[in-house]
């Protein structure tokens, strides 16, 4: 089991996590949007209803689509239970069999055994799967 780290691995793959983020609308941003749009717009001019109903229909369904995208990433998690797995945890590398999944507020937890202890490590921290 190898304890030294690629560091520029380790930052190449923070640093694009970090601009994915970035560069990503959500829908708390949509939501944002949408609630400024209507406190800004001209009263003698209000926005046209059928404009409002189908914003908010593209508000619902960015909202299905993020709880469908949760949901097939949870069960793609589940086909790697007892596969050898390398990730990234503290900026050391950690290799092991991954025993479990854990489930953390949307968060999708690989738990891996190394032999000497388990750990649980978000799957955005695994650098491989085999």
């Amino acid at each position: 089991m190898s304890t030294s780290i690629n560091t520029d691995y380790y930052n190449g793959a923070v640093n694009k996590q970090q601009e994915s983020k970035a560069s990503q609308l959500d829908k708390d941003d949509f939501l944002k949007l949408l609630v400024t749009q209507l406190r800004y717009q001209n009263p003698l001019e209000p926005m046209d209803n059928n404009e409002y109903i189908a914003q908010l229909a593209q508000f619902s369904s960015l909202e299905q689509m993020q709880n469908l995208n949760l949901q097939v990433a949870n069960l793609s998690a589940l086909s790697t239970i007892g596969k050898s797995a390398s990730a990234i945890v503290e900026q050391s590398e950690i290799e092991g069999v991954i025993t479990g999944i854990a489930f953390n507020e949307g968060t999708v937890n690989l738990i891996i055994d190394t032999g000497d202890y388990e750990v649980k490590v978000p799957i955005a921290n695994v650098a491989e799967i085999r």
